[in-house]
C-alpha cells in the first residue's frame, strides 16, 4: 500500500553534498542557488546545511571545525551526531567535484515529497462538504503552482543567446586592457567626471519613480562599461534582472544600440536600413561580456553565489540589480518585518559588493511623497524604505525628468520665457561616501531606450 512507502529520498546524496561543503569551500556557491535547508529529508543534514549556509552568510571559512562549532552554538551538535558525523561524511565522500548532480538529486526528491504533501492536501479540499467549487480549484492550483514557483532557478546565460531570435527572425510578428582594481565607467562623461566611475565595491542605488528610465538608464549603463565607453576596457557584466525576461533585456539593448523604435523592432516592422543596422547590432553586442539571469523571485545570498560563480568562471567586473523591492529576504529571520527585512536586504547588497569587489548598481523605487509635492526633485528621504539604503549605499543617483510631471502647457504657463525640458533629464547624485555630490543633465531618447550625453557641464556639484 501507498501507506507503507517511505517519502522520496537519497541519504547518501544529502551525506554527498554536506561532505562537499566540509572540504571544498566553493562548493556552496554551485548549490546555494537551487538547494533550502528544508530539500534535505534527514532533519541532522538539513541541519549541517543550515550551520554551512549562516557561516556562508557571515563569510567565514566553511570546514568540519567551523560547522562543528556553529553546530555547537546552535545546541545541534550532539543531536547531529557530533564531530564523529562531520568526519564521516567527509571519509565517505568520493569527490566533491559533482556536489551540484548531488545537490540536484536532493532537490529533486525534495520536490516529489512536495508534490505528494500537494496531492494530500488537494484530497482534502476534495472531501470538503459545501466547499464553492472555483474557491476549491483554486485553492488546488495554488498548491501545485507553490511548488512550480520553488522549482529550480535559471542561472547567467550569455546576452548572445537572447539576440540570436533577433537574427533568425527577421519578418513581421504577422508574418511569423585589464580592469582589476579600477573602477568602472558609466559612459556618461559628465556622471564620469563626476563620480570618477563606480568604485570597486561601491553599492551604487539608482532610484526613480516608473516609467521614468531607472531600468533603461541601468542597461545604458551596463552595455556601456562592457563596451569599454569612457574609463577602461570592456568589463565583464552580470545582470539580475528580476522584472523583465532576458528576451526583453536583449530587445532593449538591441533597439538602443541599432537606434531603432522599440516598438518596431519588437514588431519586427523594420526598414532595409534599419534591418541592417540591427544585424551589424546584434554582432556588436554579442561580443560582449554581459550574462544575464532573470530568475523573477531570489534572495541576495542565492545572486551572490551565482555573482561568484560567475566570476571564478568568466571573470566579473560590474553588477546590475533590477530591481531592489523584488528581492526575497531571509523570512525566517525578518519576520515579515519589511523594515527588517529591507535592511537585510540593502546589508546583504553591500556586502555583496565588497565580497566580489566589483560595484554593484541596486535599481530601486521612489515612494509616492514625491508626487505630492510643489517641486518634484527627488530627495533621499524619498527612497522607499529609505534609512537602511540611505546607510549602506556608498551612491545614491536620482532621475529627475521634468516632462514626466508636467505638461508643455503648466511649463509655458508657470516658467515664461523658458524652453520646456522635452528629451531631458538630470542625474542627480545625492549622495558620494568618497566624492562631490552634484548633477548633470543627459538627453532622453524614449523610443528606442537610451540616454545620451549632453552639452552641458554638472552643476551644483559641492564637496
Amino acid at each position: 500500500m501507498q501507506a507503507d512507502r517511505l517519502p522520496p529520498h537519497d541519504i547518501e546524496s544529502e551525506e554527498a553534498v554536506i561532505g562537499s561543503l566540509l572540504v571544498d569551500n566553493e562548493a556552496l556557491t554551485r548549490v546555494a542557488g537551487f538547494l533550502d535547508p528544508d530539500d534535505f529529508y534527514r532533519e541532522r543534514n538539513r541541519w549541517c546545511y543550515e550551520a554551512c549556509f549562516d557561516l556562508f552568510q557571515r563569510q567565514e571559512a566553511i570546514d568540519q571545525i567551523s560547522v562543528a562549532h556553529e553546530l555547537e552554538r546552535t545546541e545541534r551538535l550532539a543531536d547531529v551526531g557530533g564531530t564523529a558525523y562531520l568526519g564521516h561524511l567527509v571519509e565517505i565522500l568520493p569527490t566533491s567535484m559533482h556536489v551540484e548532480f548531488y545537490g540536484r538529486i536532493v532537490q529533486r526528491t525534495s520536490t516529489m515529497r512536495k508534490l505528494i504533501r500537494a496531492a494530500s492536501d488537494i484530497s482534502e479540499i476534495g472531501y470538503e462538504e459545501d466547499a464553492d467549487v472555483d474557491g476549491a480549484l483554486s485553492r488546488a492550483e495554488d498548491a501545485l503552482f507553490q511548488i512550480r514557483a520553488s522549482a529550480p532557478t535559471r542561472d547567467f546565460v550569455p546576452l548572445s543567446e537572447s539576440l540570436d531570435p533577433f537574427l533568425e527572425q527577421t519578418s513581421p510578428l504577422t508574418d511569423m586592457d585589464g580592469l582589476e582594481g579600477r573602477p568602472i565607467g558609466t559612459g556618461f562623461k559628465d556622471l564620469d567626471d563626476l563620480l570618477g566611475g563606480m568604485s570597486r565595491s561601491d553599492m551604487i542605488v539608482l532610484a526613480a519613480r516608473p516609467s521614468v528610465g531607472k531600468s533603461m538608464l541601468g542597461l545604458n549603463f551596463a552595455r556601456n562599461s562592457a563596451a569599454g565607453v569612457g574609463i577602461g576596457s570592456g568589463a565583464t557584466v552580470g545582470i539580475f534582472s528580476l522584472e523583465m525576461g532576458k528576451e526583453q533585456i536583449a530587445l532593449r539593448l538591441l533597439s538602443a544600440e541599432a537606434r531603432v523604435d522599440m516598438h518596431n523592432l519588437r514588431m519586427r516592422l523594420l526598414s532595409e536600413q534599419e534591418q541592417e543596422r540591427v544585424v551589424d547590432s546584434v554582432g556588436v553586442l554579442s561580443d560582449l561580456a554581459i550574462y544575464i539571469d532573470d530568475t523573477p523571485i531570489q534572495s541576495v545570498a542565492e545572486m551572490r553565489s551565482k555573482a561568484r560563480r560567475l566570476q571564478m568562471e568568466h571573470g566579473l567586473d560590474f553588477v546590475v540589480i533590477d530591481y531592489m523591492q523584488l528581492i526575497r529576504g531571509n523570512s525566517r529571520r525578518s519576520e515579515n518585518n519589511r523594515a527588517q527585512e529591507v535592511s537585510e536586504i540593502s546589508r546583504s547588497i553591500k556586502g555583496m559588493a565588497r565580497d566580489l569587489n566589483v560595484p554593484v548598481l541596486a535599481l530601486s523605487q521612489l515612494s509616492r511623497a514625491i508626487e505630492h509635492r510643489t517641486s518634484h526633485r527627488p530627495m533621499l528621504s524619498d527612497l522607499r524604505e529609505s534609512g537602511s539604503i540611505e546607510q549602506d549605499a556608498d551612491v545614491v543617483m536620482f532621475i529627475h525628468r521634468e516632462e514626466k510631471f508636467i505638461t508643455e502647457e503648466e511649463w509655458v504657463r508657470d516658467n515664461p520665457g523658458l524652453i520646456y525640458p522635452r528629451g531631458l533629464a538630470e542625474l542627480i547624485v545625492a549622495k558620494h561616501r568618497n566624492g562631490p555630490t552634484g548633477s548633470v543633465e543627459v538627453a532622453v531618447r524614449d523610443a528606442w531606450g537610451q540616454f545620451q550625453d549632453n552639452s552641458r557641464r554638472p552643476v551644483d556639484s559641492q564637496a
